[in-house]
């Protein structure tokens, strides 16, 4: 696993030991980011269900200009400090373990707002739905979420503020990018 491009690329990120966490593919990142390029520059960017980090650095590699990362894994916890320490942007970066209802809970107390938000959660478990519905606390007008989840999945198309503006598949994979509806 590495990074794809920008400021880190081809660094070798440190990836699970354990199949309990899921990165995503280099080649679906690769995908992504090119679809999602204009959002990123000088982008605040939370990364959900973070695993090893590697969308959030990514992001930071391609110039966003700062990243939370959450997971409630102890081992994704370990893995997501290692990567930042690996591409030294620490200074950029927030590292929070906890429950994402938790989590989101306390960035919207502290007042942070998001422009891109990753969501790569366990499939099949209704995750996207849930959390879909708790991010406007926490996203700009005109905020991207980017969803992960298994062509199993049927999203809506609406839902909770958030309409689907498009949907990519990459094998038993599906990415679908959400945009905040208007007004915010």
């Amino acid at each position: 696993m590495r990074i794809v491009a920008g400021a880190f690329r081809g660094r070798r990120l440190h990836s699970p030991r354990s199949d309990k966490i899921r990165p995503t593919t280099d080649r679906v990142r690769e995908a992504v980011f090119s679809i999602i390029a204009a959002y990123l520059p000088e982008a605040g960017v939370l990364d959900l269900f973070a695993g090893t980090g590697a969308l959030g650095l990514e992001a930071l590699s391609r110039g966003a200009c700062r990243a939370v990362f959450v997971d409630q894994s102890p081992e994704a916890i370990r893995l997501i400090r290692a990567n930042v320490a690996l591409c030294g942007v620490q200074e950029k970066v927030k590292v929070l373990h906890g429950s994402i209802d938790q989590v989101i809970r306390r960035l919207a107390g502290e007042g942070e707002l998001f422009d891109v938000i990753f969501l790569d959660p366990p499939y099949g478990k209704g995750y996207v739905e849930k959390t879909l519905g708790r991010l406007g606390e926490i996203a700009r007008c005109g905020a991207l979420v980017i969803a992960e989840h298994s062509v199993k999945d049927d999203l809506p198309r609406h839902w909770a503020g958030w309409v689907r503006t498009g949907e990519r598949r990459y094998g038993d994979t599906m990415i679908s990018f959400y945009e905040r509806e208007l007004p915010c």
